[in-house]
């Protein structure tokens, strides 16, 4: 892969390791940027949504503070990000509950106390701690969760397997210009080995075991955070740390992600 990293959004056919010829746009300043970068304005509100106000992402970051995410950087990200941006017009009133909703072709937006809590435990690996530098999302969806991993993580490459989605996130984060973050479409359980290696990885979905190849692509002193099946056929969170003498995981709570599939379609 060039040195010169592509802008956003970018696009990768088919292939995941043959990406085009890179093009880079200059931003100007947002909101949704991380800090220092420059971003344009933020578009338009779409007229009738009244979901715009600060105060209403203010009041989504307390109610995850009172649930126990304490990272300043997760609190602004998220405070940051217009959740009502990336659902649909008919759910936009549900935007900043504390729930998932339905995206097309079978897939969800997490919940915002789900999207905070995985960038919390990333943020806590080895490196995290002095800042997340590049950062592998597993499953795009509509581009919500790209969207706040920018502002906390130097370098975002998310991949999508289902072109639909891929092109709506392209259309959710476009306005937006996000240079630091790269749309990729193709298998997520093959990773990106263009990218590597990652001080981070976080999955969308939830298999049965963790790829071999995110492992691999997972950088000394990174971490991985994903949903896992456990035992019963549960999902739980589990988060992978790997050091210079191997890897050590852990499972924490139970969650509720769409299966993680190969392929693309």
């Amino acid at each position: 892969m060039s040195e010169r990293r592509p802008g956003v959004p970018s696009w990768v056919a088919r292939s995941a390791q043959t990406p085009p010829p890179a093009s880079r746009v200059t931003p100007s300043r947002s909101p949704m940027a991380p800090s220092g970068a420059r971003t344009p304005a933020p578009p338009q509100q779409p007229a009738g949504l009244g979901m715009d106000s600060a105060a209403v992402r203010a009041r989504m970051v307390q109610r995850l503070a009172s649930a126990g995410i304490k990272s300043p950087a997760v609190l602004a990200a998220m405070g940051g990000v217009e959740r009502h941006r990336f659902v649909d017009s008919a759910l936009v009133n549900q935007a900043y509950e504390d729930t998932s909703l339905p995206i097309g072709l079978g897939q969800t937006i997490s919940k915002p106390s789900v999207v905070a809590r995985m960038i919390e435990l990333l943020l806590g690996s080895e490196i995290g701690k002095s800042g997340l530098g590049r950062v592998l999302e597993i499953g795009t969806g509509c581009g919500y969760q790209a969207a706040v991993l920018a502002r906390v993580a130097r370098e975002v490459y998310s991949i999508e397997r289902l072109r639909g989605l891929h092109e709506k996130a392209r259309s959710n984060l476009r306005p937006w210009r996000l240079a630091n973050v790269h749309l990729i479409f193709g298998d997520g359980m093959e990773g990106y080995a263009s990218g590597a290696p990652y001080a981070g990885i976080i999955s969308a979905a939830g298999g049965e075991a963790t790829p071999q190849a995110w492992c691999e692509q997972l950088a000394v002193g990174g971490r991985l955070v994903a949903p896992m099946v456990v035992a019963g056929g549960k999902q739980a969170l589990l988060v992978i740390d790997k050091s210079s003498h191997g890897f050590t995981q852990s499972i924490l709570e139970a969650v509720n992600f769409v299966p993680l599939k190969s392929g693309i379609a």
